[in-house]
């Protein structure tokens, strides 16, 4: 009740104090055109964190009403053209600007990244990012966050063939359900493993933060952050409908409308896509196809502009994944080389995963600040309808089992019966709220800032079940036909309060200074139950429950040297934090149920230098970093429940390089080379075996490469001015240096390479395109478990794409 009460009042304050027009407001007119004075019908002129935007007519024309006097930064854009930002100063009587807009093929986009709360450009941001506009996705032929692999530098993602991505940067990794990395959707922390949303539907952009953020971004982004942000509705009617099948049944199907309802005021936007594919894999238990896939994903916006300064926004996505064979693991690497793409388990239970993700924003562009308001509501519900195998193998050894029902008894969240909490076992559900306050996009001041508060909700439910059949002994079970169930049910509760300002020493030196501070408390519940084959579960462990409460601060600086429009240095230091927690119940006798471990800490230092030259024709960043972990976190899977225990184990060190050039030197031809190398050790590192104590100083970090490079060079060729046909050849080259899958380094895979391509004709409106991935079917472990159960990375595929944009 308190927390509503709170945010009515601040809602009406801020409400009421800025609900009119500012006084000193005229209209910002003028037109677009291109090298040769001819309009250019349809660009978009967006003024940069306000709420300020327009399409320019059939002469180029354009006007923006009530554009209050100041400075502001525009960015401008067409299709066909690149994309370029400019500031201008508006007075209070309306301004008469030109904007020359030039072919994409002779020009790079100049980006603008939302990766500091604020709308700002990408080369002027003191750390290092990587983005990638929705003109690249498909290029890329991005469907899962998964696939940007070294696309980025020093970026390593996987799954165990879940849909559920483990993703390391810069040697910062974890297999833990608490994330290393951060993933946000359209301002949404997707809080953990399981309420992620991987699926890639109609987006605008991706940004990629390396190293430590969490002065902005606070909890588990202690890597990095990927933000993704998808598009929203405006006064334009716009869409597509893309169409793509290939090999192994493969099949995607998506749509998406952006339009009107009510010009200037209501705004809807809706896009869906439907993914299937029969499976790379055999199971030869009973010679059928395995991880038959299918995922229905939608994304709704309903936006609501009560006026230039006050927006609403009510955004719904969701995704349901029917999986037929999740986990296609062999029990050892040497198998998985031995027979690819072939395996043999006896349980093949289909996986019934379904995620929602609905927000609600209130967003205010004032004179004297800004203001944005984040309501979130995230659940996962994830269950077997049959068991599914836990041996990965013909025996009746082991299989996982998590359906049990859709009710459980009340609950008691820190001594106080709350009835939200009654629903499904195995069922997550997230409540989170932000309220952020920014400086104005219009200011005069050599300072502006960011501030704001964060809070969360999260219940975890887990009740699995580890059934011994027939041939348990073989797994080293004392006899057959039994279950051992786990139950944890954990609750937690946090905030935040940040901050973060940048001051402008001198015309060309900048201070960048933030602060965070995090807490969190977290209650874990767990229950032990012993249940025959045929007979009633009996209590074997009673209901024992813990608390742990964890806090941490989180600063940040930099400096920022602003050489010429076109050269920027910095060099930066930011503290990581990635919350800490309580152990799950489980029979490994190095770890006692219910141990809590601490939060992992790092710090980071970082230098870079960004530059663009020949007049944007070329772009090359490059960076340096060192970073420091101490209470490194290391999960561990323990066999046979499938149960990850995590540990405080020791200290880990990360350095390295980074290098990103872009290039377009000759018309049509264009270049983008990605590098990344680094060197990720533990100078400590203590783990337990059997109650033992193994000392693993100096061994590498798991799930991250030595090296990432990439290399895509596209060629587009005019084949009908009138037409605006287009041939267009590209061909990708990715390589992945040696890596590790265990903290023993016992699993280890050298450096391999793959080879895409894709070919087709773009019109504006409409392109063809046939395309192939791993075309030289390298054979490469994609995922494996510390106990040496392995999965193939795919095999080559290839396919056609028909896209019409409108």
């Amino acid at each position: 009740m308190k927390f509503k009460v709170v945010y009515s009042v601040v809602f009406f304050i801020f409400f009421s104090c800025s609900f009119g027009y500012s006084q000193n407001a005229g209209a910002l007119r003028g037109m677009v055109q291109d090298r040769n004075t001819t309009p250019i019908v349809g660009a978009s002129i967006i003024v940069l964190n306000t709420n300020l935007n327009a399409m320019s007519d059939e002469q180029g024309q354009f006007m923006i009403p009530n554009v209050p006097a100041g400075n502001y930064t525009v960015q401008v854009s067409a299709l066909g053209y690149a994309t370029f930002t400019q500031t201008i100063q508006q007075q209070s009587s309306g301004s008469e600007l030109v904007f020359v807009l030039t072919e994409a093929t002779a020009r790079l986009d100049e980006v603008v990244v939302s990766a500091q709360k604020i709308e700002e450009n990408l080369q002027r941001v003191p750390i290092s990012i990587t983005a990638l506009s929705s003109r690249q996705v498909q290029e890329y032929r991005l469907w899962n966050t998964r696939d940007i692999t070294a696309i980025i530098p020093n970026l390593y993602s996987t799954d165990p063939g879940d849909n559920r991505n483990v993703t390391s940067i810069r040697g910062i990794a974890t297999t833990s359900y608490d994330p290393a990395v951060a993933t946000y959707v359209d301002g949404v922390n997707q809080f953990t493993l399981d309420t992620y949303l991987p699926e890639l539907l109609d987006v605008e952009r991706i940004e990629v933060l390396r190293g430590p953020q969490g002065t902005l971004y606070g909890r588990n982004a202690m890597g990095g952050v990927i933000n993704i942000i998808t598009r929203q509705p405006t006064n334009t009617t716009s869409g597509f409908a893309a169409l793509e099948f290939g090999n192994y049944g493969q099949q995607r199907y998506s749509l998406g409308v952006r339009t009107p309802l009510i010009k200037d005021k209501l705004f809807l936007g809706a896009s869906g896509l439907f993914r299937k594919q029969d499976g790379f894999y055999t199971n030869t238990f009973n010679n059928t196809k395995f991880d038959e896939q299918n995922v229905f994903a939608g994304n709704y916006y309903l936006k609501y502009l009560i006026n230039p300064k006050w927006n609403l926004t009510l955004n719904a996505k969701h995704s349901a994944n029917r999986n037929r064979g999740a986990f296609p693991l062999v029990y050892s690497i040497e198998e998985a080389f031995a027979n690819p793409y072939e395996l043999s388990q006896n349980a093949t239970g289909k996986m019934i995963d379904n995620t929602f993700n609905g927000s609600f924003i209130v967003n205010h562009t004032g004179d004297a600040f800004n203001f944005t308001s984040q309501s979130a509501y995230q659940s996962n519900s994830r269950i077997y309808d049959q068991p599914i195998d836990g041996d990965f193998s013909p025996i009746g050894g082991v299989t996982v089992v998590n359906k049990y029902g859709d009710k459980r008894e009340s609950l008691e969240f820190f001594n106080l019966k709350v009835k939200f909490l009654d629903g499904e076992w195995n069922k997550v559900r997230v409540l989170t709220q932000e309220f952020r306050f920014s400086s104005p996009a219009s200011t005069t001041s050599a300072f502006n800032w960011v501030a704001g508060a964060y809070g969360f909700f999260h219940d975890n439910p887990v009740k699995q079940g580890t059934h011994f059949g027939e041939d348990a002994e073989m797994v080293g079970a004392p006899f057959p036909n039994f279950t051992s169930i786990n139950i944890n049910e954990g609750q937690s509760y946090g905030t935040a309060f940040f901050g973060q300002g940048t001051y402008q020493l001198t015309p060309k030196l900048e201070l960048t200074a933030g602060l965070r501070y995090d807490y969190e408390h977290r209650r874990q519940a767990i229950r032990g139950e012993f249940q025959p084959d045929g007979d009633e579960a009996m209590v074997v462990v009673p209901d024992t429950s813990s608390t742990a409460s964890f806090k941490a601060f989180s600063p940040k600086a930099s400096l920022a040297y602003h050489l010429s429009d076109d050269y920027h240095v910095y060099g930066s230091y930011s503290r990581g934090f990635r919350t800490g927690g309580i152990t799950q119940l489980s029979s490994d006798p190095s770890q006692p149920p219910l141990f809590a471990y601490d939060p992992e800490y790092s710090n980071n230092y970082e230098i870079g230098l960004k530059t663009a030259f020949l007049q944007n024709r070329v772009t090359a960043n490059v960076s340096a970093f060192y970073t420091q972990v101490t209470d490194a976190q290391v999960p561990t899977l323990v066999l046979p429940e499938a149960i990850v225990i995590t540990r405080n184990v020791g200290k880990l060190e990360s350095k390295g390089v980074e290098l990103e050039l872009n290039a377009t030197p000759v018309k049509g031809l264009e270049t983008s080379y990605s590098f990344g190398y680094t060197d990720a050790e533990y100078t400590s590192l203590i783990t337990s075996s059997d109650g033992e104590e193994v000392n693993l100083n100096g061994n590498k970090q798991i799930f991250t490469p030595d090296i990432t490079s990439m290399l895509a060079l596209q060629y587009g060729y005019g084949l009908g001015k009138a037409q605006n046909l287009r041939l267009v050849l590209r061909g990708e080259w990715r390589y992945l240096g040696k890596q590790y899958f265990d903290v023993a380094n016992q699993l280890t895979q050298e450096g391999f390479s793959t080879l895409n391509a894709r070919v087709g004709v773009q019109a504006k409106r409409y392109e063809v395109f046939f395309w192939g991935r791993n075309l030289t079917d390298d054979k490469y472990i994609d995922y494996a478990y510390n106990f040496g159960a392995a999965r193939l990375g795919n095999p080559a595929t290839y396919g056609v794409s028909l896209r019409a944009n409108f």
